[in-house]
């Protein structure tokens, strides 16, 4: 089952680190919401985990571009296996699905372009391959500017190239071909990964997993590929992988522009790490024989790098310290009391009781909701709203956020926790927590007399986090009553 422990617990002095620097982490962790989760090893064991309710160890979560350095293991074990080499040209694997004419470029592009993320587009193609029914055709269809190997730009798409070629050379698809060779040694049960329309893993991101899953991969990846004194991924591709292979620009921000490997980025203070977007971190540090896990919904993903350097390096010493019984006292509430509770107010108001069971039309909006009603219970509100063509019916917990699987977000449903509240007479505030991804989504229902206006906030999205707001108006009642 999902969650189950694998790796050794220690107090944090007894592996040399100072309780009190790893609180100060979490507090400047959480001074900056949304940290789901927080698991730190050192020499090996855990001296410091977390969850932010209703966040928990047995919950999967979205990894985002984290996913990348998995697929990159598949790529460290296909070549291991003797099934390709790095400097396969990738339109050998694809002859079927190539351009009747390739360009010089596209010729020219290996696996290790796609590893290094160095295959020559000019920008990340991805927006334009993932839209389309067929994203191998579509990805090898991109113009190529520059020549392979000469210009970095970070690609999605390329990832999922690699998923594909693996999945076509071994007739299985990623998460299947890792599953004797990574998952069952180290333990990881219930993985799932995203596919593309044509069902293949989509590789550059897409894998959800638990926090220990990813601390264990950390971990395996320290110890060289060693995994309960087994050789699990071959060592070979440890040290070529999280090797710096280009270097790159990744912008302002310095722990992007230390070079990158395949699939993984290099870091400051000699570490290395598999990131997603939104918070998601696998950090290793040989050096200090340290692994950080963190699974978040935060825009700035490197203020969160910077609180690691700036909290828990000078918190590690050489050598086991003395106990600190009220230190760990204190880290241990912190982390034990981690919570991320939506907004409180009232279950009802008297304008919950004038509006429930009417419907409310709205104005043409690009969200493309028609209408929506709201019916008030005792313990629970109903909510239904006409989206493009489809009904949504959601139920609403009061003091305690209601469980749905939906696909509200994506085409697999996921589990979704809603609570609604009325935060003054004329405010209702709806939250959506989707539990094993980075997003909550607050949405906000000012009434005026028959006229509503609603606004959604996103805590964290690729695009903007807010939309325009919805204006509607209360047309008519429903016959039926609910009572839950």
């Amino acid at each position: 089952m999902p969650g189950r422990r694998r790796l050794p617990r220690s107090t944090p002095e007894e592996q040399g680190v100072d309780p009190r620097a790893l609180s100060r982490l979490v507090d400047a962790l959480v001074a900056w919401p949304e940290l789901h989760s927080l698991m730190v090893l050192r020499h090996g064991a855990v001296v410091a985990e977390g969850w932010a309710a209703p966040y928990a160890s047995d919950r999967l979560h979205e990894l985002y571009s984290l996913s990348k350095s998995v697929t990159s293991t598949a790529v460290g074990f296909a070549v291991a296996d003797g099934l390709l080499t790095v400097d396969d040209l990738v339109l050998d694997h694809f002859p079927d699905q190539a351009p009747a004419t390739p360009d010089a470029n596209l010729r020219r592009m290996r696996v290790r372009h796609l590893l290094t993320m160095t295959t020559g587009h000019a920008q990340d193609p991805t927006d334009r391959v993932f839209p389309t029914a067929d994203w191998v055709a579509s990805f090898l269809a991109q113009p190529v500017e520059h020549e392979p190997g000469t210009f970095f730009a970070y690609n999605t798409a390329a990832t999922f190239m690699l998923s594909a070629i693996v999945q076509r050379l071994t007739g299985q698809r990623l998460l299947d071909y890792l599953g004797p060779r990574l998952l069952e040694p180290l333990g990881i049960e219930g993985a799932t990964w995203q596919q593309s329309p044509d069902g293949i893993d989509t590789g550059g991101s897409g894998l959800s997993a638990t926090t220990e899953d990813v601390a264990v991969f950390g971990q395996v990846y320290l110890q060289g590929g060693v995994w309960q004194g087994s050789q699990v991924v071959p060592a070979d591709w440890v040290a070529e992988a999280t090797h710096a292979q280009v270097p790159n620009d990744g912008g302002p921000d310095p722990d992007w522009t230390q070079g990158y490997g395949y699939q993984f980025w290099r870091g400051r203070h000699g570490s290395y790490r598999g990131d997603g977007a939104f918070g998601q971190f696998c950090v290793v540090l040989p050096e200090q024989d340290v692994v950080v896990v963190t699974t978040s919904g935060v825009a700035d993903m490197h203020h969160q790098l910077e609180l690691v350097w700036e909290h828990l390096l000078p918190g590690l010493s050489d050598a086991p310290l003395p106990a600190d019984d009220e230190g760990r006292a204190l880290l241990a509430d912190r982390l034990g009391s981690l919570r991320l509770d939506p907004p409180t107010g009232a279950p009802t108001s008297p304008t919950a009781a004038r509006l429930s069971g009417r419907t409310i039309t709205f104005e043409p909006h690009p969200l493309q909701i028609r209408n929506a009603v709201l019916e008030v219970g005792r313990e629970q509100d109903r909510l239904t709203v006409d989206h493009g063509e489809d009904t949504v019916i959601v139920t609403v917990g009061h003091a305690q956020p209601a469980l749905t699987r939906t696909t509200l977000r994506r085409r697999e449903p996921e589990d979704v926790l809603v609570s609604g509240t009325w935060t003054s007479v004329d405010t209702y505030v709806l939250t959506l927590r989707f539990v094993e991804a980075p997003f909550v989504a607050t949405v906000t229902m000012t009434v005026s007399g028959d006229d509503v206006v609603v606004r959604c906030q996103m805590n964290a999205a690729f695009g903007p986090t807010t939309a325009p707001p919805l204006v509607g108006t209360f047309v008519q009642a429903v016959d039926d009553v609910w009572v839950g």
